[in-house]
């Protein structure tokens, strides 16, 4: 492609909008547009690196069998109330774009494919013979991201992979999931791509097992916890950890203090002279289910410890049947606000126990009239520890569980891991941390929407038995950006060569010389023919400009048709390097080739 003829606009200032590197050079290098809100139009060398990518995708997917298709991108709403994630992504989420065509028929533009899927099986799905079968797309997704952010990376519009097998059994499906994760570890290899696959929360997309695969990167929006030993790695919302043992308690018998501005556990901890694993602190919590219903929510937990909110929300959502919901919608520390809707009197904020009474929730239809009290398993053991006294300025020490205290019914880990936690598998090993962006997930999703929707198959017996399912997603706008999040430098964008949108640029220092010019022809015509992907730029700029915008736009390598044309020998220069080499003009080609080969298939 000639520049002179491409759509080619570069920006010499980082646009206002733009807060992290890779968006700010996208935009710079003219790959995106910027339409709306969360919304781009991709530029021609952006798409040419999103063909590459969705290509790279694609022939890893096919070689495990997988079935392209291509499913629709609106959805009718009763096949989400099918599943039971209508609310969920309407309300509790709130990502779903909904929509009502002329007959008030509700619609959504999808932002997921699972319902569609699994309608797709129940009517062709019959018999065990059909199985296992695996399909996938790559197409336009929607999500009404409460704030879009970064470019590709938290769009309302962007590009996908999603796949969904059908299996008779779990076995089957485990396979497929092991495939995917290989299939996912060759896209991102082939990619250029430095990654980690992690344990992740399924959240609410659902089922058992689940993986991401994070692209490394300081502007990551995700925390990544590993073990330097390679055998641990989590999603800090996912990731589990042994804390740190607790203190002896200097306390050895109970009895009420007043302990006056100490509402936090750092004020508390001075104030008494004692450690924080030596406290149990209290977290109330407000929680609404699908059916309207709000359940209030204590949480005990040793004080050195944080709740891990995604943990605790999973743990509520298993509780839904208690209430007669079926998922969580929504979870938050009550503000004062909140509070005004249902305390029949001031709370002791800072000095509550876990045993404050349930006369504090106003009788009200809506609200579950008690509160819900779940116990860390970080607090269960404490002995003689500090906790509040249900009044303001006042706490107690010297406290039991089984004593003055009765311990919660239900006891869960929902604490938060963090870096230097020791590992499970591995008390030596210590947790280290790593900024990741997300740009896949793997679930087992078991019969989680075809036991809810009737997706069932007939087995050798002739039972009818529910298919069991997986998913498997890959971000593909999303993971191009991951890559100029992972390797730029001061002066652009350094492209993998197997997604830049061209292996070279030729820039031609003055095209008003014939020489240069008639060499760089000739080279752009050799190049292209050898299966080379070329760029010529061939504009009426001064050198400087070229050479600058070469480097935005991250082209892996340069050759300039300069002084060096007099020695019969042309100048090489590698982006991710800056290494300038001269190199025999008839030699160009023949190395070119081989050093573009060895980088796409290493």
């Amino acid at each position: 492609m000639r520049l002179s003829q491409m759509l080619f606009v570069t920006l010499r200032e980082d646009p206002a909008e733009a807060e992290i590197p890779s968006h700010k050079l996208l935009l710079r290098a003219g790959y995106i547009r910027r339409i709306g809100s969360g919304i781009y139009a991709y530029l021609p060398l952006m798409w040419r690196v999103l063909q590459k990518v969705s290509q790279i995708v694609r022939e890893e997917m096919n070689a495990t069998g997988a079935q392209e298709c291509l499913l629709p991108q609106l959805q009718p709403s009763e096949l989400w109330r099918e599943s039971g994630r209508w609310d969920t992504y309407t309300q509790a989420e709130g990502i779903m774009f909904a929509l009502k065509d002329r007959q008030e028929r509700e619609l959504s533009l999808g932002p997921t494919h699972e319902e569609i899927i699994t309608t797709v099986a129940k009517e062709m799905i019959r018999s065990y013979r059909q199985l296992p079968l695996h399909l996938y797309q790559i197409q336009t997704k929607f999500r009404d991201e409460i704030r879009p952010r970064f470019g590709l990376m938290r769009g309302r519009e962007f590009i996908m992979k999603d796949g969904y097998s059908f299996h008779a059994d779990e076995e089957s499906l485990k396979k497929t999931y092991d495939d995917m994760h290989k299939a996912y570890s060759n896209m991102l290899r082939r990619s250029g791509l430095a990654f980690r696959p992690v344990q992740a929360d399924s959240g609410a997309i659902g089922g058992s097992g689940s993986q991401e695969f994070m692209v490394l990167a300081e502007a990551g929006e995700d925390e990544v916890l590993y073990t330097e030993d390679g055998e641990y790695a989590a999603n800090v919302e996912k990731a589990v950890s042994l804390p740190a043992d607790a203190e002896t308690s200097p306390f050895t018998s109970y009895e009420k203090r007043e302990t006056p501005g100490t509402d936090t556990i750092e004020k508390l901890s001075q104030f008494l002279k004692c450690s924080s694993t030596q406290i149990v602190k209290n977290v109330l919590y407000q929680g609404v289910y699908d059916h309207g219903m709000t359940v209030l929510v204590l949480v005990s937990i040793r004080g050195d410890q944080e709740v891990n909110e995604v943990k605790l929300q999973n743990e509520l959502t298993k509780l839904a049947d208690r209430y007669g919901g079926k998922t969580l919608l929504s979870l938050k520390v009550p503000d004062a606000e909140a509070q005004s809707k249902w305390a029949a009197k001031p709370l002791p904020l800072g000095y509550i126990a876990s045993d404050i009474a349930d006369d504090y929730i106003a009788d009200q239809k809506q609200l579950d009239r008690k509160f819900l009290r779940l116990v860390d398993k970080t607090a269960v053991e404490l002995k003689n520890f500090v906790t509040g006294a249900n009044e303001s300025g006042y706490h107690v020490v010297g406290a039991n569980w089984k004593e003055q205290f009765k311990l919660p019914e239900i006891v869960v880990d929902v604490r938060k891991a963090r870096p230097g936690d020791r590992a499970i598998h591995n008390p030596a090993q210590t947790l280290q941390s790593a900024r990741g962006i997300e740009v896949g997930h793997i679930f087992q999703l078991g019969i989680k929407y075809s036991k809810a929707m009737g997706a069932t198959y007939t087995n050798e017996q002739g039972e009818e038995i529910p298919l069991v399912m997986g998913c498997y997603g890959v971000g593909v706008s999303r993971l191009a950006q991951a890559a100029v999040e992972q390797s730029y430098d001061k002066d652009g964008i350094i492209w993998p060569v197997a997604i830049a949108p061209y292996h070279v640029i030729i820039s031609v220092p003055n095209i008003s010389d014939a020489e240069q010019l008639q060499a760089a022809e000739k080279l752009y015509s050799q190049l292209n023919e050898a299966g080379i992907e070329t760029l010529l730029d061939d504009r009426n700029e001064r050198a400087g400009v070229k050479f600058k915008d070469a480097d935005l736009i991250g082209i892996p390598y340069r050759i300039v048709t300069g002084k060096s044309l007099k020695s019969g020998k042309l100048e090489v220069v590698e982006r991710a390097s800056h290494k300038s080499e001269e190199i025999p003009l008839d030699e160009v080609v023949s190395t070119l080739k081989q050093r573009i080969e060895a980088a796409t298939h290493k």
